[in-house]
Formats: C-alpha cells, sequence, structure tokens
C-alpha cells in the first residue's frame, strides 16, 4: 500500500512542495506527490487535468489519496462527489489535510454509509460554494481596478502582504468554518489584522491583488 498526495497550484506563488509540507505536519507519511501545476481549480474538471488522468492508474485498492481539501478533487459539486465515488469504488482511501476527514467506500453498513455520503455531499457543496465565492471576488476585484486605472489613478497603493494562494486558503478556510481569525493567521503567516480585512472586505481584498497584477 502507498500513501499519495495529490496537489493542485494555479499561480505561480503557489507550490506544491508547500502542500506537501502541510501533509507532513499533519502526520501524512507520503510515499509520491503527484501535482498539477498551473492549473485552476474552478475551470478545469479533475478529469481534464493531465496529472490527476495518472492517479487513476497509480492508486491501487488499499492505497491512500491524500489531498488538502476535497475541493483539490473537482471544480464543482459534481466533480467533485463523483471524483470521490471513483476512487472509493476502486478501493482507495481519501483523507484531508484540513480536519483530517477520512472517506472509506469498504464500510457495508448502511448508517456509516449514510453519515458518510452525507459529509461527502456537504463538503463538496461547501466547495463549490466558496469557488464561486471566490470567483465573484475576483470580478469585483478586477473589475474595481480596471475603473480605478480608466479614471486615471495610478496609485496602487501599499503592495499587499498576502498572495493569490494565501489569499484563496483563507477563503478556503474561513467558508469551512470551524477555525478562529487567530488560527488561520497563524497556518497562513499572515497578521490577524490581514485575515480579517479577508473576511470582511473581500472584494478590496482581491481588488489589492488586482492592482498590482497578482
Amino acid at each position: 500500500m502507498q500513501t499519495v498526495l495529490y496537489a493542485r497550484v494555479s499561480t505561480a506563488d503557489q507550490t506544491s512542495a508547500h502542500q506537501a509540507s502541510q501533509a507532513e505536519s499533519a502526520g501524512f507519511d507520503v510515499d509520491l506527490v503527484i501535482a498539477d501545476e498551473g492549473v485552476s481549480g474552478v475551470a478545469v474538471p479533475f478529469a481534464d487535468r493531465p496529472q490527476a488522468r495518472r492517479l487513476f492508474d497509480i492508486l491501487r485498492p488499499g492505497d491512500v489519496l491524500v489531498v488538502r481539501w476535497v475541493d483539490r478533487l473537482g471544480r464543482d459539486y459534481d466533480d467533485v462527489t463523483e471524483t470521490i465515488r471513483a476512487f472509493m469504488a476502486r478501493g482507495v482511501v481519501i483523507k484531508t489535510i484540513i480536519n483530517n476527514f477520512t472517506f472509506d467506500g469498504a464500510t457495508d453498513d448502511p448508517v456509516q454509509k449514510a453519515v458518510r455520503d452525507s459529509l461527502i455531499a456537504f463538503m463538496a457543496a461547501t466547495a463549490q460554494a466558496q469557488a464561486e465565492a471566490t470567483k465573484a471576488a475576483q470580478r469585483a476585484g478586477i473589475a474595481h481596478a480596471r475603473a480605478s486605472s480608466e479614471a486615471g489613478r495610478k496609485y496602487r497603493g501599499k503592495k499587499p502582504s498576502y498572495s493569490r494562494e494565501t489569499f484563496e486558503a483563507v477563503q478556503g478556510m474561513l467558508g469551512q468554518g470551524g477555525m478562529t481569525v487567530s488560527a488561520i493567521a497563524r497556518e497562513v503567516g499572515l497578521s490577524r489584522q490581514a485575515v480579517l480585512r479577508i473576511r470582511e472586505e473581500p472584494e478590496a481584498a482581491e481588488a489589492a491583488l488586482a492592482r498590482w497584477g497578482v
């Protein structure tokens, strides 16, 4: 049996090494890292990602697939749930770094299956809702930055202390719930004030990234 980490990173600010480090810190002993670099999680279905497709050839019954969160397994609700069920049907156990959830298709107990399937549905819906919120903030930020430019305002303000990866990570953690602002700040290496700004003013936070071309 082997433990494989699947990482998806969409910008140059993100690295698969960072997600591998997170997995190690969470106690996972990873044998192999498979990563799709520069691939959007909200535009490209899981099965269309070059490295993601390799997982169906690599993983065997009893193997463990580790992902940072279920949003790495698809671009929307249907994609995420179908991907999880496809791997479970192959006997693959899926585990998340955040909150250490486990999805195992081996159980035959109807109550355990109901609880598992309900959790999969809830987490997939949460992942899609967060992706849609991120896209909305991106659109608002880009529009705001374009309007400012067209009005001739060249001042970009102070460069954000967060990268695109960090911004998306904070939004993801906020959307999942269960973590305090201070805990999120420690997790991503930002100040508490920066996390609060992203939570309270996501459009303005996104606009700051857009103004700096991040």
